[in-house]
């Protein structure tokens, strides 16, 4: 089954008369006749693409680190970079987030030697390092200990006893010294009511009653010297952006007190403020609004994640992915980092239920990594979710370099910068040009489409190599159920 939808644009003749200046490239006698893009000859330039290496060891990201560059992406986001808990069998990735010092990167995915390497070997392939800070607690070591001192003590001995190997892995500050004392730490209680401000931005993130949760850090001068100590020599190593982990829990003051113009001087810098959609929406009240009133920071934009999320459902609707800003779904696109899934959807079962059909994810990157607005981040992992595809492989753990990503990073990248506007939307299709360079076309149903729409020239898919002529100013699109076209 299939059905036909005719469209048209209101400035095709701005569109002609801009060919000329178009950077499009075509053969030399594309004036005698109308000639197919190569693809090959495409001039891209790497833009802002992120590849989050979630829970990526930093000697596998060195080994990888020309394929990254040669795929386009131009920024690596690599999980905490501090001393946390290391075990012979390995640890779980939630340890990475429960920090013992800043001063010293020792843990599961490596050390400060192996971090520095991995932003060397990045840093020749023209690719920039994010780290995802935390800086809302500290780890929760109420099984071996009753004190907040940290490192506790038997980490001190360890470095006092072994200074001819920690010397080197010294970011910052006296390894002979705790970092932190009990005076540094908020009173410990446990977040009840999820929708209180104050209480989750004081108290204490726990797995329910039985468990005493991660010590919440207080807003003192000290508390924020170390935090600054720790990102000024994080900077001074080569890393140039910071995803801020559990900005929700943190107040604006200490937001605003951490992130000062020195340390936010020619960096990237988002947040992670998870929400339920936009404008309107509790939660969006409640945490986003105010950090994005209140700061200058990026953040993760989980109302678009949620427009789209819900478009791509049987019932949702496509139209509300044409201009989701306008009706404020979408952050503002210079602060907003876009994604179709974050390492926290699949690793935790409150989320899990945001985890969309393989199908309808690669018809999200298509729409992430196609329109205009955002700084997308594509997610991979090891599988600590043991999560697989309908072909029995590790869900995420390839799809960074899978071909159809390569090709819509490609798109993305070529397309950098050009405007996006509507040609067509309803509840199953979405058709949006990109300036006068390329198209997207996305049919979320279960049934092709054909549409007309008013171009200027031939153009390829390059997902799939397919060539679309243009025949008395019309371009006739097929696009088949579940699928998308990007078009050059």
């Amino acid at each position: 089954m299939e059905y036909q939808i005719d469209t048209s644009t209101t400035d095709l003749q701005l569109f002609k008369d801009n060919v000329l200046a178009s950077q499009i490239l075509v053969s030399k006698n594309a004036a005698e006749e109308k000639t197919l893009l190569d693809i090959n000859s495409l001039n891209i330039e790497k833009s802002d693409v992120i590849l989050h290496a979630f829970d990526w060891p930093y000697a596998y990201v060195t080994a990888n680190a020309k394929e990254i560059a040669e795929l386009g992406y131009r920024s690596v986001l690599v999980s905490p970079a501090m001393k946390s808990f290391v075990h012979k069998d390995g640890t779980a990735w939630w340890q990475r987030y429960q920090p013992q010092d800043y001063r010293v990167i020792e843990n599961q995915l490596g050390n400060t030697q192996d971090f520095s390497e991995m932003i060397k070997a990045l840093e020749e392939q023209g690719v920039r390092v994010y780290v995802d800070v935390v800086f809302n607690h500290m780890a929760n070591e109420a099984y071996r200990r009753k004190d907040l001192q940290y490192p506790c003590a038997m980490d001190i001995k360890t470095y006092n006893d072994n200074k001819e190997k920690y010397q080197p892995q010294t970011l910052f500050g006296d390894l002979s010294e705790p970092l932190f004392h009990e005076e540094h730490f908020v009173d410990a209680f446990e977040i009840k009511d999820w929708k209180n401000t104050w209480e989750v931005q004081n108290g204490r993130i726990t797995g329910g009653a039985e468990d005493p949760g991660l010590p919440k850090l207080k807003v003192c001068d000290y508390v924020i010297e170390q935090q600054q100590n720790y990102l000024k020599a994080l900077k001074k190593m080569g890393v140039q952006g910071f995803r801020i982990d559990a900005a929700k829990h943190m107040t604006i003051e200490h937001l605003q007190r951490i992130w000062t113009k020195d340390i936010t001087e020619n960096m990237h810098i988002f947040g992670e403020i998870i929400t339920d959609g936009g404008a309107t929406k509790e939660e969006y009240e409640l945490f986003l609004k105010p950090y994005i009133e209140q700061t200058e920071l990026g953040a993760y934009d989980f109302p678009l994640f949620n427009t789209l999320f819900q478009a791509l459902q049987k019932d949702g609707d496509m139209k509300s992915l044409a201009n989701p800003y306008s009706v404020g779904q979408a952050l503002f696109n210079f602060r907003a980092t876009t994604f179709a899934i974050t390492h926290d959807i699949p690793n935790n079962d409150t989320f899990k239920s945001l985890i969309l059909k393989e199908q309808d994810e690669w018809l999200a990157y298509s729409y992430i990594l196609g329109r205009d607005g955002g700084v997308p981040l594509v997610y991979t992992d090891l599988n600590p979710s043991k999560i697989l595809t309908s072909n029995g492989i590790p869900r995420w753990t390839e799809a960074w370099k899978d071909p159809r990503m390569a090709k819509m990073i490609m798109f993305h990248n070529y397309a950098h910068g050009e405007t996006m506007r509507s040609m067509l939307a309803n509840k199953d299709t979405l058709v949006f040009a990109r300036g006068i360079k390329g198209i997207v076309a996305i049919n979320k149903s279960d049934s092709k489409v054909v549409v007309d729409i008013q171009w200027h020239k031939d153009m390829r898919n390059i997902l799939t190599d397919c060539q679309y002529k243009i025949e008395a100013d019309t371009l006739t699109l097929s696009i088949d159920r579940k699928s998308c076209l990007l078009l050059v």
